[in-house]
This record gives structure tokens, C-alpha cells and sequence, in this order.
């Protein structure tokens, strides 16, 4: 995704065409388990159409339909305004949508709930300016469906990659609106309808053209690419030869070469014998996003090196490996031109050139990517919590959650702050539906920005919903889950899996004399299986500390009427009750925190698990780290500079070996 911004300034989504990459060790880039099947490169190969014609456009593009979807845990409601709307809207669907040609399109809609409502707009609008407005009317049937498609007329809009939004026009602002309709909340499905049903919510947007095409206007995706435009036919593969070659340096993470660009010439030469100039352009660009040189990251090894000799990398192999673990995406000009003169490997460029991409905001890529897959943020998806005891949780607020997440670690990265703040900051960052989630006053709009704790229920990370979310159950929390996730993610010290034969959890009794019983309680009956104790007795006490925090990661003090007892004994043998004593805890002893941080730092930014013989290596960047107050700017630093990260072991005797699939 990253890739194809940087090369042609547009936004995709892989997931349209390739299926999601294996994860490893925690990470979707361990080179190993990475395999490119004839359906996968199919995949590829229509991905690279797709998007080749979307970037230069289709003038003579045929009708076609697209359909954006709303998740049924979007909430439509004002007070959780749909990212991109305009203001004064509510609910609706947002998208960024292709417009291959300038045209007339027409918007349809499809809505659920809102019985018998009337008299609700519907702003249609491109890149914030308002096209169409279509008034919502009609009756539904009892699946909360449209009996009729509501739509546009013909509007016309000019190609490009554009910001498309179908949202409600809000009726009212301010406390007569709770006046009004205090029973406006409802669940988008109608399936579950536990809550008051009122407003109508928008389900589905479709769009559907061109009709009418004129042609293709200059997006800003064409001026990227098109940085010569040829005015004589003798002037065509000259300008086609500077464009390729810009591309391909982009998009290849070196300096395209002389063999790169006649390749590339030769499709230019077939597409525009068919169509032109242009059509020869988007032919080679094709060719390029399906290039193993664009999709696969090769280190080619030095001649002569037999297989199983530890060689180092050239400066070349290097610069893309060092931009794939800071920035996650290729080399920019500075490390291309440093590394074609053979200077990027001298300790000194190096060490400067990391700390310049730790203080570019490409390093953003850190957070969004290893510690988000480090941290199994993804697993948030995983779970729904349930709407009849949950019923303000939205895919909105898991979004909120997760962001939260990778600006909290973003800071730590921007700050060059010290690693230990994971588990005892007691700041976040948060916009203002959070932060009434949370409990915390006078945090106002939708930005987020850093927010300090009043007081220490939440500290580091275990108080972050985006851990506490994915660690529960849909309708109650999990101390097993939690203590595992603290074992697994943050120790590196896995439970061993259950012995066949005994019950799980959710088998032992619920209810005792007509009382629901608490998971504590639960947790005990469990417990007292002799098989059970000896993992239950490390897991448990590190949920139970963070048992105040429910599902959705509120604070309570009660669970089913009765008061959360979270008091327990820790594995060192002294009392836990709270999440600032797991805090505590943890860092009284904080070496197994701070290595299995360094473990999966240089895992995602090898490619490949960490085994045996890479533990001196990594004791000696904890060791490094420590001396520089746990600095994150020194764990990276001592990763690049480690002979792991910049040598190699030979594998094959054809000069080149896989490393891993670029993303």
C-alpha cells in the first residue's frame, strides 16, 4: 500500500485482489512462510492492471458499479461523525473511490431501520463539495430494507482518486435534539434489534458510471507520473524513456538500469502501437507493479560465495532493508545516492542516516506496522462485543482504540522516549469519543492529541481498549485471556496449551442458587483441578489485575451486581490487586520486558524468527539500550548495526536468494 503511494501518489487496498500474507512469529514479513502460488501471482497480475489504469485513468473507461458496504457496528449517530464527512452530518458512508474518466455517475443508496421516518437529506458530496441532495421517504419492510432504490440523477464528476461521501444532513444541533428523540439509539442490525429503532441508517452506497465520458481531467496521480509530455511523435520514446525510468527507480527501491529500461520500452512500444502514447505509458507501468523486482525484495549474493558462507550486504541491499524496518516502503533519494557510492555502510553515514529516518515521519511505519502486529492489534476485529450489554461500542471507537494504540508508540519513536513508558505512562492519546469512553472530561473533537491521567487506573498500554478488547470475551472479560496476552506478547513466556481432556473455562457452571457468578468465581471452580493450577496460577493473577477494566475496556467495580474482587498473589508470591501493581510488577524486574522487545524488533526487521544463536546479539543490545535509559532511537540503532542485520547466509549457488515480500 505504502509502495504504490510513494511510486504513483495513490491510495489502494490490497485486499481488493491479493489474499492477506502469512504471519510468523507475530509478523506478515518472515520471508519463510511467504509463497507465490499461480493464483497469488494471477493476483498480482490484476492488481497491476487495475491499478495502472487507475493512476493514468481510461477516457474511453466502460460502466461499471462499485459498491461501498457499512459494517454493521458503524454507529450513525452525530456525537461518532463518519471520518471524512462534512461537517453538520451524521452516519453515512465515506470511501475514496476512482473516477476512471470525467462523466455523469449516478449514487445509489441502500438504508435499514428509520420506521416510518420522513424528512431526512442525504448529502452526496466529492472531496467536501456538495453534488446532489436526495430526500429520504418511503416505507420498509420488516428486514428494515428499501422497498424502492433511492438514487441520484446523472452528476457529473472529473477522474481522479476522490474523497466520496453519502451522509445525513444532522436536523439539529445541541441538547433539544435529546429532547426530541431521546430514544434515537439503535444498533445497525436489524437482526439484533435490542435498542429503540428510529433513524434510518445508510447501508450501502453504490456508484455507478461513467456514462457520457469525456475524457480523463489532470489528477494529481497523472501530474506524478507524467513529469514530460511529448509534442512531436519524435519526441514520444524519449519522454516514455524519462518517465519508465523515474518509475522504475521508484518503485524497484534503486536506480533503474539500463536492462531495466529497455524491458520496460519494449512494452511501452507494444501498448502504444495499440493506443498511443498513453496506453504505451500504462502497458509499461503495468509491467513494473508485476515485476518480482517491484514485488519481491532480492539481495543478490556476491559471486563466488558458497551456500552457507556468511557474506555482507551490498550498500544497495542494504538501503532497502534499512527503509523496509524504519519506513516500511523504499529507499528515498538520499539513501539511493549514499548507497550507488558505496558510503552507506561506513558506521558513521549509517548511524546518521537511521536517526534521520527515526525523525522523518515515515517512521510512523514502526508503529502502524510492527508494533501493531507485535501487539496483535489486528485481533481487535476478532472480537464483537455484545450489543445488548454493550450497546455504545462501534466499529468507530475500535478504530479510536487502535489508533490510540500506534500514536502512543508513534510518540515514543518521534520523542526518542524510553521503552519502559509501554507499561507505565501515564499519558495517551485521544480524541473526544475515547475519551468519554474512558471516563475522562473535557477532551473536545475529533483530533487526537496527548491526555494526561488524573489517576492511575490506566497505565502504559494495559490500559489501552485496544488491548483489553481483543484479551475479552463478546459478553464478559477474561482473566485467562489477559494473563496469557501479558505472557505471550510482553514476557515472551507462552503457557503450555491445556492437557487434552480438560474443560474449558466457559464449560464450568455460570450460575450458583439462581446468582450469576463472577468470573473469579469461575475462575476458582476451574482452578481447583490440580491438572489446571500450575499455568492458572501465573495467568490468573495478571488478568485479575486488570479485571476493573470490562469488555469494552471500561473501569467498573462491579460484575453482576456483586463488587469485583481483583485481589490475588502474584507468581513472586506478593499480593496484586490492581492494574498500576501489574505495572509495578512488571518493572520491577524489567529485563524480560526489555528483551522480548528487542526479540521481535529485530525478527520484523530481519525477515525471519529469531532462533538460538541471535540471543549474545540481542543481550547485547539490551545491555546497550540500558546504559542509554532504554532510548527507542538505541534498540534501533543496535539492530541496524548488528552483523545480523547487515550480513547474510548464502542459500542458493544462482546468485540470488528471497528475502521477503515487500508490502
Amino acid at each position: 500500500t505504502q509502495q504504490i503511494k510513494d511510486v504513483l501518489g495513490l491510495t489502494v487496498n490490497p485486499a481488493e485482489w491479493l489474499p492477506e500474507d502469512q504471519i510468523s512469529a507475530s509478523f506478515d514479513n518472515i520471508a519463510d512462510v511467504q509463497t507465490m502460488s499461480p493464483t497469488a501471482m494471477t493476483a498480482y497480475l490484476t492488481a497491476a492492471s487495475d491499478i495502472a489504469r487507475r493512476a493514468i485513468g481510461q477516457s474511453n473507461a466502460p460502466t461499471l458499479a462499485k459498491t461501498y458496504t457499512n459494517s454493521p457496528s458503524v454507529s450513525q449517530h452525530e456525537w461518532e461523525p463518519v471520518e471524512g464527512a462534512p461537517y453538520g452530518t451524521r452516519g453515512g458512508i465515506s470511501a475514496l473511490h476512482n473516477f476512471p474518466a470525467d462523466g455523469e455517475y449516478i449514487f445509489k443508496m441502500g438504508f435499514m431501520s428509520g420506521w416510518g421516518e420522513r424528512d431526512h437529506d442525504i448529502d452526496i458530496s466529492v472531496d467536501g463539495e456538495r453534488i446532489a441532495i436526495v430526500q429520504y421517504g418511503g416505507e420498509i419492510d420488516f428486514q428494515g430494507r428499501k422497498k424502492f432504490p433511492m438514487e441520484t440523477n446523472p452528476v457529473f464528476v472529473r477522474a481522479g482518486e476522490r474523497r466520496t461521501t453519502a451522509t445525513f444532513i444532522r436536523q439539529m444541533d445541541g441538547p433539544y435534539e435529546d429532547l426530541v428523540r431521546p430514544n434515537d439509539w439503535s444498533l445497525t442490525g436489524t437482526e439484533t434489534s435490542y435498542g429503540t429503532t428510529s433513524l434510518p441508517h445508510l447501508i450501502r452506497l453504490t456508484i455507478e458510471g461513467p456514462y457520457n465520458p469525456t475524457g480523463v481531467s489532470e489528477t494529481r496521480t497523472r501530474k506524478q507520473i507524467f513529469t514530460c509530455r511529448p509534442t512531436t511523435s519524435a519526441e514520444e520514446v524519449p519522454c516514455a524513456q524519462k518517465i519508465l525510468s523515474q518509475l522504475a527507480t521508484k518503485a524497484y527501491g534503486r536506480t533503474a538500469s539500463q536492462d531495466d529500461i529497455k524491458a520496460l520500452l519494449d512494452f511501452y512500444s507494444m501498448g502504444a502501437a495499440d493506443g498511443g502514447f498513453e496506453i504505451g505509458v500504462r502497458t509499461a507501468l503495468e509491467a513494473i507493479l508485476s515485476s518480482p523486482h517491484f514485488l519481491l525484495r532480492m539481495e543478490r549474493e556476491p559471486n563466488q560465495v558458497a551456500p552457507g558462507d556468511v557474506y555482507t550486504l551490498d550498500d544497495m541491499a542494504l538501503a532497502k532493508r534499512l527503509s523496509f524496518f524504519i519506513w516500511g516502503t523504499n529507499p528515498d533519494a538520499e539513501l539511493l545516492e549514499l548507497a550507488n557510492r558505496g558510503k552507506l555502510s561506513r558506521n558513521r553515514i549509517l548511524k546518521a542516516q537511521v536517526l534521520r529516518m527515526l525523525a522523518d515521519p515515515r517512521s510512523a511505519a514502526l508503529a502502524t506496522r510492527f508494533a501493531s502486529l507485535w501487539l496483535r492489534l489486528q485481533d481487535l476485529e476478532k472480537v464483537e462485543p455484545d450489543a445488548f450489554w454493550f450497546p455504545n461500542y462501534s466499529q468507530q471507537l475500535m478504530t479510536a482504540m487502535r489508533r490510540e494504540t500506534e500514536l502512543f508508540f508513534y510518540n515514543l519513536v518521534r520523542e526518542d522516549r524510553s521503552m519502559l513508558e509501554l507499561y507505565n505512562a501515564n499519558y495517551s492519546f485521544m480524541n473526544e469519543r475515547l475519551a468519554q469512553h474512558y471516563g475522562i472530561p473535557n477532551v473536545l473533537g475529533e483530533e487526537f492529541r496527548r491526555v494526561e491521567y488524573t489517576d492511575d487506573q490506566r497505565r502504559g498500554i494495559l490500559g489501552h481498549g485496544s488491548i483489553l478488547v481483543q484479551t475479552s470475551l463478546g459478553n464478559r472479560t477474561s482473566p485467562v485471556l489477559r494473563g496469557k496476552w501479558v505472557l505471550e506478547v510482553l514476557l515472551g513466556a507462552p503457557p503450555p496449551p491445556p492437557p487434552p481432556g480438560i474443560p474449558d473455562l466457559e464449560e464450568t457452571v455460570g450460575s450458583e442458587s439462581g446468582r450469576i457468578l463472577t468470573t473469579r468465581e469461575r475462575l476458582e471452580m476451574h482452578r481447583s483441578n490440580p491438572v489446571c493450577a500450575a499455568c492458572h496460577r501465573l495467568m490468573d493473577p495478571i488478568g485479575l489485575a486488570l479485571d476493573n477494566f470490562d469488555v469494552t475496556g471500561k473501569w467498573r467495580i462491579r460484575e453482576n451486581d456483586s463488587p469485583l474482587d481483583t485481589r490475588s498473589i502474584f507468581y513472586d508470591g506478593t499480593p496484586i490487586a490492581t492494574p498500576a501493581d501489574l505495572s509495578q510488577k512488571l518493572l520491577q524486574r524489567p529485563i524480560p520486558l526489555v528483551r522480548q522487545f528487542t526479540q521481535n524488533l529485530m525478527a520484523f526487521g530481519l525477515g525471519r524468527r529469531i532462533e538460538a544463536k541471535d540471543q549474545p546479539t540481542i543481550r547485547k543490545i539490551v545491555a546497550a539500550a540500558e546504559k542509554n535509559d532504554y532510548r527507542m532511537s538505541s534498540f534501533v540503532l543496535n539492530v541496524v548495526m548488528s552483523d545480523e542485520f547487515r550480513k547474510k547466509k548464502a542459500i542458493f549457488d544462482d546468485g540470488n536468494t528471497l528475502d521477503n515480500i515487500a508490502h
